[in-house]
């Protein structure tokens, strides 16, 4: 008998897609992680003999942001990551089961793949009242979560919820809701915060790890630094207003009708780690500060409790050439004045003193 192994490669296959087009997939695939187009061999190889990765999706208290944002990648198709590239076995929000038979699904994947399975939570547990606020299958999701936790592979945190808290964390948080990683600590967790995140950062994370069976390189925070080592105000389309010193003073005034920088406005965009400005949303048409609106810094960890959206929370210094070259020109021609000034003084003093030791040097006694 033959090698049964479901891969990637041979689901595609199933489905008529050609090796052409396999091979175009995976040079698109290196491309979009940034990396050389002789990698593309290598993630071909790898798709054609890895078998899918068996997933399992836990939702705790959320909104469900992450799960609609994730459904409408466009880089890869979410239908070819789902139904290709990893096993989604288990997802309460969109698989058919329900009851006892979805319980007995998520059991039998922990048992089968002990070890080999992706942990993805949405949302995170609250602790108080010992979990009560956040019932899953007759139990707290928390215990829920340390069981499925226990033999997972590796743990993915979706969205800001997972990741910092969000909105059930902001203060004074009556139900005690926490981040995964302070529930689960002898686990490795890829954070993927944003409120929801970019699709194309969920998909292409899920991409990466199947294709390289590794966890992606991670910042400090445990997060993908392939989309989260940049700030928003570092590929913001308005950064040369910003150093310009141009900004938008009131909704819709002129400045804000000739597009200006949204700084004044309250934009988190300089403190802000996260790929919008450069992946952009809904397959890259926009994002917030190209539809008018400041970021609000959904993707940092405690953006709930740092006032009102449209404070001016943070203290950058932009240069503001307009507004300031001229007096920076008047200072530097200042202090070059200075400068020549303090050099023809010096000059003379040299002078005055050389004269002063001839004039000394002839009166000496030999």
């Amino acid at each position: 008998m033959g090698d049964t192994t479901e891969t990637f490669y041979s689901v595609i296959r199933g489905q008529g897609v050609s090796r052409r087009s396999f091979h175009k997939l995976c040079c698109l695939t290196a491309a979009s992680f940034g990396l050389s187009p002789l990698t593309a061999n290598s993630i071909a190889h790898a798709l054609e003999t890895k078998p899918r990765v068996p997933v399992i999706w836990l939702h705790g208290l959320e909104c469900t942001c992450c799960s609609e944002s994730f459904i409408r990648s466009a880089h890869p198709l979410i239908k070819d990551a789902l139904l290709s590239m990893i096993s989604l076995d288990y997802d309460d929000t969109i698989m058919t089961a329900a009851g006892h038979q979805a319980e007995a699904i998520l059991n039998e994947t922990r048992t089968k793949y002990k070890g080999k399975y992706v942990l993805a939570i949405e949302g995170n547990p609250p602790l108080k009242e010992g979990g009560m606020f956040c019932i899953d299958g007759g139990r707290p999701f928390v215990e829920k979560l340390r069981s499925m936790a226990e033999e997972a592979m590796a743990i993915i945190a979706w969205g800001t919820c997972a990741s910092w808290g969000c909105v059930q964390a902001a203060k004074p948080n009556p139900t005690g809701a926490t981040p995964i990683d302070k529930v689960i600590t002898n686990k490795p967790i890829i954070k993927v915060p944003g409120c929801p995140p970019i699709a194309e950062v969920m998909s292409g994370l899920v991409t990466f790890m199947i294709t390289f069976g590794k966890l992606p390189e991670l910042d400090r925070q445990g997060r993908p630094v392939m989309f989260y080592s940049e700030r928003i105000h570092d590929k913001c389309y308005r950064r040369s207003h910003f150093d310009a010193g141009q900004f938008v003073e009131e909704w819709d005034d002129t400045y804000a009708r000739k597009g200006y920088c949204l700084y004044k406005m309250g934009c988190k965009g300089p403190t802000t780690y996260n790929a919008c400005s450069a992946i952009r949303w809904n397959g890259g048409v926009s994002f917030s500060i190209q539809s008018g609106h400041g970021c609000l810094g959904c993707s940092e960890d405690g953006f709930w409790d740092r006032g009102s959206f449209y404070d001016r929370l943070t203290t950058i210094k932009q240069f503001g050439i307009e507004e300031n070259a001229d007096q920076i020109g008047m200072a530097a021609a200042g202090v070059v004045g200075l400068g020549v000034a303090a050099h023809a003084a010096l000059t003379a003093v040299k002078k005055l003193t050389d004269k002063s030791d001839r004039s000394s040097d002839k009166i000496r006694p030999t």
